[in-house]
């Protein structure tokens, strides 16, 4: 056997799957040992190896058996020497085991033949299923054998596409075969006895689909797009199409070939590109290919298999679209060779003074180096922006030329392709009149810049930021005005641009970045029609030490003991170097306490530490006076003041919280003090609820006719004693006092006696009130209840006749005869009319004079 591999067949290795038979390392098989043959042929598969690769080849070696010749020690060698009736040709039926006994009886050791692979047509018909093979062993005389297959295609997916007759051993294909789904199959085949026990060892079965076309080529891309340079000559690359077939390469199923079905167009001519039939390459095939008659070709490409055999092969198309690039072979061309022209104010201000129409160039698009040309003019024009523009290299000005005469040359950036035989530029002559239009003012120094010192007073005159018309023809006056001037510091005269200060400047306002204050300003001449200039005035503001710096911080806090902690302080200046730091901190001699206590330690020129002289300082918020000196010339001071708070600290020098809150002004007795207020408080609450409560019960207990609350009856109030006047002390108190007995009272004559108290009798009996009174019975029951009161002696207010002592001659209260009734008239009471409203009525009742 010989095996070749790419590395030369180098360390490749040979084995067999029989014991009595070797191959050495050069191919040659040969017997092991003394090998009688039993059958007309012998199978063999031989196996390479590559040890470094791993990679294994199989291949099956066939013997044909002769039988031996009358003359001994002879044997044929090759096939020349089998006759043709000794060769057995192979059945359908395979003995893979067998076995022999020698003459005497002993049983040889069994040798397994090896099975030849077995070939099934894929998209076969059937019927199915079909019979491949039978496989039997030569003990199925002696026992009942049973037959069984194993493998992918029997009982391991794909299930049950071979089977096998346990019986019979012959095997079967369930259905059709494809061999784009898979090109061979390894089973086992297994013979047992009725018992499930091994009769022979597992053989091999190799199954092979044999490939049939049933698979069209196809592309890989249904349009291919490729591009090739005008001009090219013939045998130029252009692109590569490729097809693949499933079916097998090795055959002529899978052989693909590829042809030019057709060409659009078929200019200049019907074959202008062909194709390589094996390698899909295809290139130009003749000359003419001109991108200004021709951009782009259309090709269909047809693929075909069967090695390209149209009657039985089957095909497939593909778009290929060919462009055709552009290469300069065409200069550019002006359509005359004068041109006159009129400069109009736009065309001035925007730079483009004309556009040459040249002859529509032939060469690609607007934005390839083939179309681009380059105009070329005397001095005052410059190069192109863009295709046929050029532009003014410096402005156009009527007060400097009225008119210009041009000789303009346009070349393309590209040069020409080799082989043309063409000038590759063009000369043409521009004559160019401008017309004057009224120009808007400029200002010579945009942006303008000047310095100065903040705070200069208002009124002060800073520069002169005037404009300048270049219209000399004209007769033009220009005015100024402000259109930017975020602080409204600054004014301009309309007439000459001086511009004054409106405001004082600060450097230290939102208005300054960067120390530079910016406005802008506005010069508009009186031309048909207006036109207007802008300017802007930069003034940059020198720093004067004009803000006094500022302590930092505010607020702070420190143990009440010294050397547990300090306070550092700094200072903020709105000014800028020098008039900021270093700064001078100081604490003020008046009041003396804060020298006592307080004391400042410098760290720096910015920073200092604030802390305490003294050894304890009772806890609580101070108010340090500290005056804070900056560096400026002259220097500016300030007193601030920072709110420091005491408190006890623990260990670590952290104010505790007890400690925060005495800090806060508040002692420990003002604390319980605020705590009793509290709680007293909220027991007058709770009496005064508790109060409120009880009267309300008691007013649903004790139903009265008309509620305590709305009694106005005039009631006779008992005092226990009155006393004398001022200057009478001595008089019976007796005459006063309230009667023990009513004896006493009722033996006393009439006119004297004193009856100040409820009476002791019988109740009388009030008239029930209905739960629900009619309205119309309101009336009724009020007179009755009226009536009743009347003659109720025991209902205040009590019919007696009071008795009162004397109470002396030297009283300051005037007599009580002017209380006396008297019915003459003569009573005068106007002054009721002096006692408000609320007594009007009894005015009019009683005040009427003489209208009474």
């Amino acid at each position: 056997v010989k095996f070749s591999n790419c590395a030369g067949n180098k360390g490749v290795r040979y084995e067999t799957n029989s014991l009595d038979f070797k191959v050495r390392a050069d191919g040659t098989l040969f017997a092991a040992h003394h090998v009688q043959m039993p059958s007309k042929q012998l199978i063999l598969m031989v196996t390479a190896w590559d040890p470094q690769t791993l990679g294994r080849w199989e291949t099956m070696v066939r013997f044909l058996v002769a039988e031996k010749s009358q003359h001994s020690g002879h044997k044929a060698k090759g096939r020349k020497s089998v006759p043709g009736d000794l060769v057995q040709q192979q059945s359908d039926t395979l003995l893979p085991w067998r076995q022999h006994q020698s003459a005497n009886g002993l049983r040889r050791q069994k040798r397994d033949w090896v099975i030849p692979p077995i070939n099934v047509p894929e998209n076969s018909r059937g019927p199915f299923p079909q019979q491949l093979v039978r496989i039997r062993s030569d003990k199925d005389k002696e026992i009942h054998i049973r037959y069984s297959i194993t493998g992918v295609g029997a009982d391991q997916p794909p299930m049950e596409v071979f089977s096998i007759d346990p019986v019979s051993g012959r095997m079967y294909v369930t259905r059709p075969m494809d061999r784009e789904e898979r090109a061979s199959y390894h089973l086992r085949a297994h013979a047992v006895d009725m018992n499930g026990n091994k009769v022979e060892n597992p053989i091999d079965l190799y199954i092979y689909v044999i490939d049939m076309n049933d698979n069209r080529p196809e592309f890989i891309n249904q349009v291919y797009n490729g591009s090739v340079d005008e001009g090219s000559k013939p045998g130029t690359y252009v692109m590569t199409v490729t097809a693949n077939d499933a079916d097998d390469g090795t055959t002529a199923n899978g052989m693909v070939r590829y042809r030019i079905v057709t060409q659009t167009p078929q200019s200049p001519s019907q074959n202008m590109f062909t194709i390589n039939s094996e390698t899909g390459d295809i290139v130009t095939v003749a000359a003419g290919l001109d991108r200004e008659k021709v951009q782009q070709y259309i090709v269909i490409v047809q693929a075909t298999d069967m090695e390209g055999n149209l009657n039985y092969g089957l095909s497939n198309t593909a778009t290929a679209i060919i462009t055709v690039t552009d290469v300069n072979d065409n200069p550019p061309e002006f359509t005359t060779s004068t041109v006159s022209w009129v400069l109009l104010p736009q065309f001035v201000w925007a730079s483009a003074i004309f556009c040459l129409e040249q002859k529509m160039r032939r060469d690609g698009t607007p934005t390839t180096p083939c179309t681009r040309a380059l105009i070329h003019s005397h001095s005052g024009f410059s190069q192109p922006k863009g295709p046929r523009e050029d532009s003014t290299l410096c402005s156009i000005d009527y007060e400097m030329n009225r008119a210009f005469m041009l000789t303009v040359m346009v070349s393309n950036q590209a040069p020409l392709a080799s082989g043309i035989q063409m000038s590759f530029q063009s000369t043409a002559g521009v004559t160019i009149s401008v017309t004057d239009v009224n120009e808007a003012p400029y200002f010579p120094t945009n942006h303008k810049l000047i310095r100065l010192e903040e705070g200069v007073p208002t009124g002060t005159v800073l520069t002169t930021f005037s404009a300048v018309d270049p219209d000399r023809f004209m007769q033009q006056a220009v005015r100024y005005s402000k259109l930017s001037d975020p602080a409204n510091w600054l004014n301009i005269n309309a007439t000459n641009g001086q511009i004054t200060t409106a405001a004082v400047l600060d450097r230290e306002s939102d208005y300054i970045k960067n120390n530079v204050y910016e406005a802008t300003f506005l010069a508009a001449d009186n031309g048909i029609p207006p036109a207007s200039g802008t300017g802007t005035l930069q003034i940059y503001l020198i720093d004067i030490n004009d803000n006094a710096p500022e302590l930092l911080p505010k607020e702070a806090q420190i143990c009440e003991k010294p050397n547990l902690n300090v306070i550092n302080i700094t200072a903020a200046d709105a000014d800028i170097d020098p008039n900021v730091g270093p700064f001078v901190f100081e604490l003020p001699s008046v009041p003396s306490a804060v020298r006592k206590n307080w004391t400042i330690t410098r760290l720096n020129g910015d920073y200092a530490q604030l802390s305490l002289r003294i050894m304890y300082l009772e806890a609580g918020v101070y108010d340090v006076p500290i005056i804070v000196t900056d560096s400026g010339n002259p220097p500016l001071y300030n007193t601030s003041v920072i709110k420091v708070k005491v408190c006890p600290c623990d260990e670590n020098g952290d104010c505790t919280t007890i400690g925060a809150v005495a800090a806060a002004g508040l002692g420990t007795g003002a604390i319980i003090a605020i705590l009793i207020c509290i709680i007293i408080l909220l027991t007058m609450v709770l009496l005064f609820v508790v109060w409120m409560k009880r009267r309300e019960k008691e007013r649903h207990t004790k139903q009265l006719l008309i509620d305590p609350e709305d009694d106005v009856r005039d009631n006779i109030l008992k005092y226990d004693e009155e006393g004398g006047g001022e200057e009478d002390q001595d008089y019976d108190l007796s005459q006063l006092q309230q009667p023990e007995t009513m004896d006493h009272v009722l033996n006393k004559t009439p006119g004297v006696r004193r009856v100040d108290e409820r009476p002791i009798g019988a109740e009388p009996q009030y008239p029930i009130r209905p739960v629900i009174p009619h309205p119309g019975d309101i009336g009724d029951f009020i007179n009755e209840g009226l009536r009743a009161a009347d003659n109720d002696p025991t209902a205040p207010p009590y019919d007696s006749l009071l008795v009162f002592d004397y109470e002396g001659s030297g009283s300051t209260a005037g007599s009580v005869s002017s209380l006396n009734s008297s019915s003459s008239g003569d009573q005068d009471y106007d002054y009721l009319n002096d006692w408000g409203p609320r007594f009007k009525k009894l005015a009019d009742m009683y005040g009427g004079g003489e209208e009474d």
